[in-house]
């Protein structure tokens, strides 16, 4: 089969997109962007052009944008060029330059993608077409192998990620070169490829042929191996769907996962990694959350964006927002109690045993007054109590002004509420309603600890 008529079934093969569609190809001007340009005009695809100038090589950068421009006029489509200061961008933003040109160009295309040029109403293509192939590959999966990578790294890239298309991946760099001499293309070379400062260039110009003094057809192999790892994913991913179908019970904005159930799964590691990944976790917080699994209540890890906590026999996954997250149940056999501003520590005596407290962090409540679960959650507008000693009622947000709390130290207020009535203002004051009296038989002493 010719080259020409490969590319056409990889593009067929992989539905990557349809012969109808406008297709936006990001040109270098280097050999592979030159080829892509000449496939896609060869199957009379219709599509346009765009190139990135980073200023980073001068003369060279300037020499590879007007090519490009030549380029476009031979065939006569639309060209689009966006100039960057990378180095500024690299700098303010702390990344490498390779990692600032990625996020430049990408960002830019998205726009082309979306239609944002010139206020367009529709977009002015459906994809983005790349010229990455298969040598791109082999170097992708070898540096997500030795920085450390899962299943995911190892499989490389992909043909088709949402709208990014790369219909070469089928191809060694040797086919477009001999591709390119057979049709008379002319490219530009790009100097810092030739540099072994690049990891990625490293890999090309030194390790892979190192390894190939031992292993002649490593290239081949590796090849091979994409395919495999490509193949192992998708099996991996359907275990992990399974794995989360039994495991996660979804409530409102909170995910909730029995304890139990989870310690018997395996690879704990693994299926642990897998399910928090997706709110904001990193791999290297998987030991912590497991920890959850053996910690008493209200232990919890927190990413960016959410919360898990420890809540009796569950671990719970809320947004860090959510008032939900905020919100504890308390269990009568629970006797420590783990939150935001410190422990709550639960102790029964009885009414003989009785030693009095004026500590404001400790609070004795009458056994018989209150229903179990408790609820331990942040104060909130609206909020009301019979502070001890009187018979009326008072709103929070009045007893906050009479104890002379600052902003910040309301803001750091919670409650331990039964059957929705408040018992205590941790910290500041028990609720008349459940006082101990003569008559109490059974007290609940509840001790504050600050954090």
């Amino acid at each position: 089969m010719h080259f020409l008529q490969r590319f056409q079934q990889y593009i067929l093969d992989h539905r990557l997109f349809s012969p109808k569609d406008t297709l936006l190809l990001a040109v270098s001007g280097g050999l592979d962007s030159v080829v892509l340009c000449e496939l896609c005009k060869q199957c009379g695809f219709s599509f346009i052009i765009a190139h990135c100038n980073f200023k980073l090589r001068g003369a060279e950068s300037e020499r590879d944008a007007a090519f490009v421009g030549e380029l476009a006029e031979k065939y006569n489509v639309q060209f689009f060029i966006k100039e960057f200061d990378t180095q500024a961008y690299a700098e303010s933003h702390k990344l490498s330059i390779q990692e600032a040109a990625r996020d430049l160009r990408y960002s830019w295309f998205r726009e082309l993608l979306q239609g944002e040029m010139h206020t367009r109403q529709a977009p002015l293509a459906s994809c983005l077409l790349t010229a990455h192939h298969l040598d791109d590959n082999i170097e992708t999966m070898l540096l997500h192998f030795f920085r450390g990578t899962g299943v995911h790294g190892l499989r490389g890239m992909l043909p088709k990620q949402s709208q990014i298309v790369r219909p070469l991946l089928f191809a060694r760099k040797q086919e477009l070169q001999q591709f390119a001499i057979e049709h008379n293309l002319q490219w530009v070379e790009d100097s810092s490829n030739a540099l072994d400062k690049y990891s990625r260039n490293y890999f090309r110009h030194q390790l892979i042929p190192l390894v190939q003094k031992i292993f002649p057809e490593a290239e081949n192999n590796l090849a091979a191996n994409l395919r495999r790892f490509a193949e192992m994913e998708l099996l991996y991913d359907q275990a992990v769907h399974e794995h989360k179908k039994k495991l996660l019970e979804y409530k409102g904005q909170e995910v909730h996962i029995p304890v139990l159930k989870l310690q018997q799964s395996q690879p704990l590691h693994t299926i642990v990694y897998e399910i928090i990944k997706e709110y904001g976790y990193s791999a290297a917080q998987v030991e912590e959350v497991i920890r959850l699994l053996d910690s008493e209540s209200g232990r919890y890890v927190q990413s960016a964006t959410h919360r898990i906590i420890r809540n009796r026999r569950w671990l719970i996954i809320a947004p860090v927002q959510s008032e939900q997250a905020q919100t504890m149940v308390i269990d009568e056999e629970e006797r420590k109690i783990v939150f935001e501003n410190g422990t709550l520590l639960f102790e029964q005596l009885a009414n003989k045993n009785l030693q009095i407290f004026t500590d404001a962090a400790t609070a004795l409540i009458d056994r018989s007054a209150i229903q179990f679960p408790l609820l331990l959650r942040r104060w909130k507008k609206g909020d009301y109590f019979y502070p001890l000693g009187l018979r009326k009622k008072k709103k929070l947000a009045r007893f906050f002004i009479d104890q002379k709390l600052s902003l910040t130290d309301k803001e750091k207020v919670w409650v331990l509420e039964s059957n929705k009535k408040i018992v205590w203002v941790v910290g500041l004051r028990i609720d008349d309603r459940f006082k101990i009296t003569d008559a109490t038989k059974k007290i609940l002493k509840i001790q504050f600890e600050k954090s």
